[in-house]
């Protein structure tokens, strides 16, 4: 049987009187890819965010290994096993590519360091060549491979991606998913939130569909990417 690792259990949130998210039941199982693709506006990041407590949960629970972390502060969620590269990337911009991934050790501490900086490099090569440069310097799809090795580097339990392939160039969007595979293959739980729906179904064991903060659809990968209604909503008919 599945082993939940995340859980949001009729998850309510707000912006001041504003609802953003109503009612939300999902969960993500150890070993899992999950994906919640949905338009512009519709609450993904709002949830994304709400499991570090950006903003809190006014109603239901969020469950962590089966501990209710609704309440918990961001350090505590972070050392707890949960990592995030979050939208627009939000490298630090006047940092090396090597400092950068230092930073991401911040939960765990720096015993692991030598030893992931080398795994980075070889899951993104591209992050070897520029290890020296400047953050700012680098191109939009060299910043999210460095976002994603910078979470990677507080050897998370679960992996939290927040539109990867946002305002980057087909190709490299394309090389960013061949590497979330390589990751899913080697047993890493991923979470990912995305407007892409095709790249994002296609990479997933499951999938939700979020409309207006609530889960409208569920299922596997294969079943959303067949279902007329997703297809026309986010595959543009086709």
């Amino acid at each position: 049987m599945s082993e939940p690792i995340l859980e949001f259990r009729e998850v309510d949130v707000y912006y001041g009187v504003i609802q953003a998210l109503k009612q939300v039941s999902l969960q993500v199982n150890k070993g899992e890819t999950v994906s919640l693709i949905g338009a512009n506006g519709a609450g993904k990041s709002t949830l994304l965010m709400s499991i570090f407590g950006q903003p809190r949960v006014s109603r239901g629970q969020i469950l962590f290994a089966g501990e209710d972390i609704s309440h918990k502060s961001t350090h505590y969620v972070a050392s707890a096993g949960i990592a995030q590269a979050p939208e627009g990337r939000r490298v630090f911009p006047d940092m090396t590519v090597e400092e950068n991934l230092l930073m991401g050790t911040i939960p765990i501490g720096n015993r692991y360091a030598t030893e992931d900086l080398q795994n980075m490099f070889e899951l993104f090569p591209r992050l070897k060549e520029r290890r020296k440069q400047r953050a700012m310097t680098m191109s939009g799809g060299e910043q999210q491979m460095l976002a994603i090795a910078r979470a990677l580097m507080s050897r998370p339990k679960l992996l939290l991606l927040d539109e990867p392939s946002l305002g980057l160039a087909p190709i490299v969007v394309k090389q960013i998913f061949l590497t979330l595979r390589e990751l899913a293959h080697s047993g890493m739980t991923i979470f990912l939130v995305e407007q892409n729906a095709h790249h994002a179904l296609k990479l997933s064991d499951r999938g939700y569909v979020m409309v207006n903060g609530q889960i409208r659809l569920s299922g596997s990968g294969e079943e959303l990417l067949g279902n007329q209604e997703v297809r026309k909503a986010y595959l543009g008919g086709t």
